[in-house]
């Protein structure tokens, strides 16, 4: 599959699809969206190679070569059982999960809303997977990862019964899990949904566990002779000293990058609108300013010589511009997947090939 094939079909008739998916539940649009299109995907995939991502500028990141600027953010690809047919989207590298060691349910539905007038999604879905042997078993399988089609970013967190003061033994199990198979990997620690999760962004609590995960990398790069960069996933909601005391221990702790950011509690840019003030994270425009003054008091904090892949509101070119603008290397999409479709990609990787930050 080329990616010419990427973007014939889908990307010309998801206009008038939307509307017929807007009119099914959120989850239930999402899950037969995707299950269709792994099936046309798998159809196809039986005369024509898996895709390549979209042509452009490669780009060196954390020691990583990215084909192209764009990526699919975790979160649409949970359990990793769509990256074959994602792949036809053009992306230069995508990113599935978050998955913990145990398979859970997440929270009871629903537990994903439209908010269409804004361009919003909000979610509680509350790391709901298969748990990680399921997991790598998709992974493994893919045909996108085996020819190595572009970076493959794996995303890790912690079970909703752990106790928080356990949760480092969770992501320690994951970490050795998924290193074999990961171009790199996110430490999630600032999804909204699990209940404490976000205390692991306070100072005592992110020492130990990136302490912890640092050890068991060098450990992992040793005896399997292969480099995987750490990102860590944080909150579009920190204030100023609490983003100073993360980015002191990204540097302490030579973490290769950062992903800004998650979701937001923050529901005052959709107050009013329906579902506006539903329990759980807030996506998509109402995220982008935010998350891209995170990005840019990030960068100012780190310096050069951290990674950081921004996402949260791109539903555009211009939105994507302003992160990488911010000081962002990367970009990565998933709301506006959802409102724009997989036309998306193409624009953004388009429109941001020629970027250089000034």
């Amino acid at each position: 599959m080329t990616s010419k094939r990427g973007r014939h079909w889908l990307w010309q008739i998801y206009p008038a699809l939307r509307p017929l998916l807007f009119q099914l539940d959120p989850e239930t649009s999402h899950h037969l969206s995707f299950a269709t299109l792994k099936r046309i995907n798998k159809w196809a995939s039986w005369l024509l190679p898996p895709s390549a991502p979209l042509p452009a500028a490669s780009h060196q990141v954390a020691g990583l070569n990215f084909p192209n600027r764009v990526g699919l953010a975790a979160g649409l690809d949970k359990n990793a059982d769509f990256i074959d047919a994602l792949g036809s989207f053009g992306f230069g590298f995508i990113e599935v999960g978050t998955v913990t060691p145990k398979p859970q349910p997440g929270n009871p539905r629903p537990r994903l809303f439209r908010i269409p007038q804004a361009h919003g999604i909000v979610n509680r879905f509350g790391f709901n997977n298969l748990g990680l042997e399921s997991f790598l078993l998709n992974v493994k399988k893919s045909r996108w990862v085996a020819e190595k089609k572009g970076v493959l970013g794996l995303n890790i967190g912690k079970n909703a019964a752990t106790p928080i003061d356990h949760a480092v033994n969770d992501y320690l199990v994951c970490l050795k899990a998924v290193y074999p198979w990961a171009d790199y990997i996110t430490v999630n620690i600032s999804s909204p949904n699990t209940k404490n999760l976000r205390d692991l962004q306070s100072e005592d609590m992110l020492r130990s566990l990136l302490s912890s995960l640092k050890l068991e990398q060098d450990r992992l790069r040793k005896s399997l002779s292969k480099e995987v960069p750490l990102f860590v996933k944080i909150a579009p909601d920190l204030d100023d000293a609490d983003l100073e005391s993360i980015a002191n221990l990204i540097t302490e702790f030579d973490i290769e990058g950062v992903i800004a950011t998650n979701t937001t509690v923050d529901k005052s840019l959709v107050k009013g609108l329906q579902h506006g003030q539903e329990q759980g994270g807030l996506s998509g425009a109402p995220l982008s300013i935010q998350s891209t003054n995170i990005i840019r008091d990030l960068r100012q904090l780190l310096g050069p010589n951290h990674s950081l892949i921004g996402v949260g509101g791109v539903m555009n070119t211009e939105d994507g511009f302003a992160k990488l603008q911010a000081g962002a290397d990367l970009i990565q999409v998933y709301s506006g997947l959802i409102y724009k479709g997989p036309g998306l990609v193409h624009d953004l990787v388009s429109g941001l090939d020629d970027f250089q930050r000034a």
